[in-house]
C-alpha cells in the first residue's frame, strides 16, 4: 500500500504543474482541467516521491509538480512495475500504459541540473473508473 504524496495539475503543457487539494478523474478521459486529458494512453503521469526526494538531495531546488506530474506517490517502485498494472484510490482505478518517455526538448530542470528524472522514473496511466483522489489517500496494486 502507497499513499498520494501530492496531486498536480496544468491546463497548459509543458509548464510545471500547481499543486491541488484533490483532483477528479473522468473514465478514458484523465483529469478534469489538466492539459493532458484527452483520449490517449497517457492521461495521467505518476511519479515516486523518494525519486524525488533524491534529486533534491542532490541539489534541485523543485516544488511538486516541477517535473510535470499528475499525482506523487509514496511506496512503489513505479518504473519497475509491469505495463498493465493497476492502482485503486478510492473508486478511481488507473491503469500503467507507459513506463518513462523520450524527451524532445530538454527542460528548464535539465537545463539547471543537467538532469531530468521524469523520462526515466515517470508513469502514465488512463482512467479505467473515475473519482475524486486527495492528497494523503491511500493509494494499492489490484
Amino acid at each position: 500500500m502507497g499513499t498520494i504524496k501530492a496531486v498536480c495539475t496544468s491546463n497548459v503543457k509543458g509548464i510545471q504543474k500547481s499543486e491541488q487539494p484533490s483532483i477528479e478523474l473522468r473514465p478514458d478521459w484523465g483529469i478534469e482541467g489538466d492539459a493532458h486529458a484527452g483520449n490517449w494512453h497517457r492521461q495521467v503521469s505518476l511519479l515516486n516521491y523518494d525519486a524525488i526526494e533524491h534529486f533534491k538531495a542532490l541539489g534541485a531546488d523543485v516544488e511538486n509538480g516541477a517535473f510535470g506530474e499528475n499525482i506523487i506517490v509514496e511506496g512503489f517502485d513505479l518504473k519497475a512495475l509491469p505495463i498493465g498494472t493497476r492502482f485503486q484510490t478510492n473508486e478511481t482505478v488507473l491503469e500503467l500504459t507507459q513506463i518513462g518517455k523520450e524527451c524532445h526538448a530538454h527542460c528548464a530542470i535539465y537545463h539547471k541540473m543537467g538532469d531530468c528524472i521524469m523520462p526515466r522514473e515517470g508513469v502514465f496511466c488512463k482512467v479505467i473508473n473515475g473519482g475524486v483522489i486527495n492528497v494523503g489517500d491511500s493509494i494499492e496494486i489490484i
